[in-house]
């Protein structure tokens, strides 16, 4: 049984509401409508890049349920420091902890993502590691950075794309997948699967944005 391809008359589900993930899909072009998967983020003892894989697959089962017969794209990413998992801080407090835990060290950022094709069936799930050393910071930048608001609703407390550049002194692997999304592994399973015949899409081509 053939299987359809994104289009803009079939525009990939995205189960995420994160404004960073859609930002990258509209970078890249890529028909689109965003859907929030309201997964509690949860994170079990044991691997997190096998957690971050279950979790996205939750997601992407979760909005390929309610909205059936489109592609569904679910995505989860953590902050890694040694064997502990950073998530997203709920005071200021706890941003600048993690903040200074993290200051001076190499950490792994994790994002795993899930494909689920139109059938329902999961097509495709990996997780995708960077690694980022961040420079010394001292307890003023921590303070000033978290006054600014940015660490709040990011893995990590810091956001590589706005402000939180600043203390991000070196990254291996990919920078896209820090800010959310590993662009280039997405693509690469979306051409595998068959979601996708040809990328990038044609140019001249209109599409929905989500």
């Amino acid at each position: 049984m053939s299987v359809s391809v994104i289009s803009p008359e079939s525009p990939l589900f995205l189960a995420s509401s994160s404004p960073r993930r859609k930002t990258l899909l509209r970078q890249i072009g890529l028909p689109f409508r965003s859907f929030s998967s309201a997964v509690e983020e949860n994170f079990s003892e044991g691997d997190p890049e096998h957690s971050v894989c279950v979790l996205a697959e939750k997601k992407a089962s979760r909005v390929f349920n309610r909205s059936k017969g489109n592609w569904v794209l679910g995505a989860d990413t953590v902050v890694v420091l040694e064997d502990a998992v950073l998530g997203k801080p709920e005071s200021g407090e706890e941003a600048s902890s993690m903040l200074l835990r993290l200051s001076g060290k190499e950490h792994r950022v994790i994002t795993g993502f899930c494909l689920i094709d139109p059938s329902g069936r999961s097509a495709h799930t990996q997780a995708v590691v960077t690694r980022v050393t961040m420079k010394e910071i001292t307890e003023e930048e921590v303070r000033r950075y978290v006054a600014s608001g940015e660490p709040y609703g990011k893995a990590g407390s810091y956001a590589v794309q706005g402000l939180g550049a600043f203390m991000v002194e070196s990254i291996s692997g990919s920078y896209t997948n820090v800010v959310g999304l590993p662009l280039c592994a997405v693509v690469k399973a979306l051409l595998v699967t068959g979601a996708l015949k040809a990328f990038p899409l044609d140019a001249g081509a209109p599409f929905r944005q989500g």
